[in-house]
């Protein structure tokens, strides 16, 4: 099995997790960002202005979508997962079945948000992914990012992938991005996240 063909795998297998799992996590998740995330939120819209186009992949239950939408922009709902797409739909909301290992992405976005999403990209395909997303930014345009804060690889339901700050910092340096800043935090269960805002350079 080549590379691709074992990321895609990865891939498949998390997204069947999440399908279980989506009402589940539907019932747990918080319905309005906290405060420090609703802080992120609000710099990404500065920078991509107002009505902005925004591309969210991994939009879940769609919560921090419904924040971003009552700032003022228009938001563009994607994941690849069709129960939480079903679950938005419940609540009157549109999204489109999207796979960042495989389909294009369109734009050009103002911004493009990606919130505890990339953490399930294998780590051969992260490059490939961040161009991709980089590609779709209109120049100037903003990507917010998490990402989970350690070193190498779970497998299992969830494929995840562990981050250290200075090393996915590089790599969005490698894919034409600016960093503007970023935050650490520790978040449920004692897990820790950076969070990234970049910009393609105008």
């Amino acid at each position: 099995m080549d590379v691709l063909s074992q990321a895609l795998a990865k891939s498949r297998q998390t997204i069947s997790a999440y399908e279980d799992y989506a009402d589940r996590y539907d019932a747990i998740v918080r319905h309005v960002p906290n405060a420090r995330e609703q802080a992120s939120l609000k710099r990404l819209v500065a920078i991509a202005g107002t009505p902005g186009r925004i591309l969210e992949v991994g939009s879940g239950a769609g919560y921090d979508a419904d924040f971003l939408e009552g700032l003022g922009v228009k938001v563009r709902r994607t994941d690849a997962t069709k129960r939480f797409l079903e679950l938005q739909a419940a609540r009157g909301k549109h999204g489109e079945l999207l796979d960042l290992l495989t389909d294009e992405l369109g734009g050009p976005y103002d911004a493009v948000l990606a919130l505890a999403v990339l953490i399930h990209v294998p780590r051969e395909q992260t490059d490939q992914v961040l161009a991709k997303i980089a590609r779709s930014l209109r120049p100037g345009g903003a990507f917010l990012v998490s990402m989970r804060n350690g070193d190498g690889e779970m497998s299992g339901e969830y494929h995840t992938v562990y981050w250290r700050r200075d090393d996915f910092a590089a790599r969005l340096d490698a894919a034409g991005l600016v960093l503007l800043r970023d935050d650490f935090n520790v978040g449920r269960n004692s897990e820790e996240w950076n969070t990234f805002l970049a910009v393609r350079p105008a």
